[in-house]
């Protein structure tokens, strides 16, 4: 199967008004490999063939502009309200229990990806495609500038399949608990969230312990003891880790956080991370370019492709996974 999608205008990334900057000037890699970290995300790498990222998204427009007059920037906008006023600390505690037991179906990765045909996310203001072209376009992007990387291409590819949560199998979440960036609970919301207003009508924002900067975490305690808004990242990440896979933490943390767009793109909540957080957002940095300027229009030969993606599976993860 060839999926056929009409070629982007190349060009250098273009800040908009919703694109906040980090604090810190670059990251260097242990391999010496330096990112630009300016929060613009530009496409400076070592490679000569390296990925260009796409000065506008697939609707001619810059990426991430949340504020763009289109009937699409209505329903992302609603998307958030929603996500904004439901997603509570107790909420994403009982998401946790809940989905935590990998009780629902039990399948092989491939097919999880294929499930994804059905799935488009009401929370991108860059992307109306069917999730697996993302997917596709994501790990093929990657594997072009990091061809010994393998795991960094099996990451782009399973990185959005909690989107599944969107499907009736598993319970048919409604999208504001399933898509959309992601933040802490339990602490005060920052200012750099999208659409940070509606968090007014959340309950937590009521709650004094809830209502500090730290709320009720210690600096540097380490962002997995950090409750985070329930989501396609933690889910697929509980899978993952779960089932036993054998990806580099580096890896399981980019799954698990790669919606985290405040702390990733703002700085924000850096205060409650550790050391092994601090390494592996040096990764994450990286996958964040193609994760977002790969949403575009290019070719993927899915059947090319995917004796490749089958062989990184088989050796990463278990035949058979719980979901």
């Amino acid at each position: 199967m060839t999926i056929l999608i009409e070629q982007p205008v190349i060009g250098s990334p273009v800040e908009n008004k919703n694109v906040c900057s980090d604090q810190t000037n670059e990251l260097v890699l242990d391999a010496g490999l330096v990112v630009p970290n300016d929060g613009n995300v530009v496409s400076e790498l070592v490679s000569n063939n390296e990925f260009v990222a796409p000065e506008i998204n697939s609707f001619g427009r810059s990426f991430r502009d949340y504020d763009a007059e289109n009937e699409r920037q209505k329903t992302v906008e609603e998307f958030y309200r929603m996500n904004h006023i439901n997603q509570t600390y107790d909420f994403v505690k009982k998401m946790r229990e809940e989905y935590g037991k990998l009780n629902r179906v039990e399948m092989s990765i491939w097919e999880c990806c294929e499930l994804l045909n059905e799935v488009v996310d009401d929370s991108d203001p860059d992307l109306d495609e069917p999730q697996i072209e993302h997917l596709l376009q994501t790990a093929e992007a990657i594997r072009k500038d990091y061809p010994d990387e393998d795991w960094l291409h099996l990451t782009a590819l399973i990185h959005d399949l909690g989107k599944v949560l969107l499907l009736p199998v598993f319970g048919e979440l409604p999208q504001w608990a399933v898509v959309g960036d992601t933040h802490p609970l339990g602490c005060a919301f920052d200012e750099s969230i999208v659409h940070h207003k509606y968090f007014k009508e959340n309950p937590d924002s009521y709650n004094p312990e809830f209502n500090s900067k730290n709320g009720i975490y210690s600096e540097g305690c380490g962002l997995e003891n950090i409750m985070i808004s329930w989501g396609h990242d933690d889910y697929m990440y509980l899978v993952a880790k779960e089932n036993g896979s054998t990806l580099p933490q580096a890896g399981l943390f980019i799954v698990r956080y790669h919606s985290f767009y405040p702390l990733h793109k703002c700085g924000a909540y850096k205060q409650f991370m550790n050391k092994e957080d601090e390494e592996n957002l040096k990764w994450l940095h990286i996958f964040n370019k193609y994760d977002l300027y790969s949403k575009s229009k290019v070719r993927v030969d899915v059947e090319k492709v995917k004796p490749y993606y089958l062989s990184l599976i088989e050796k990463y993860f278990p035949a058979k996974l719980r979901w």
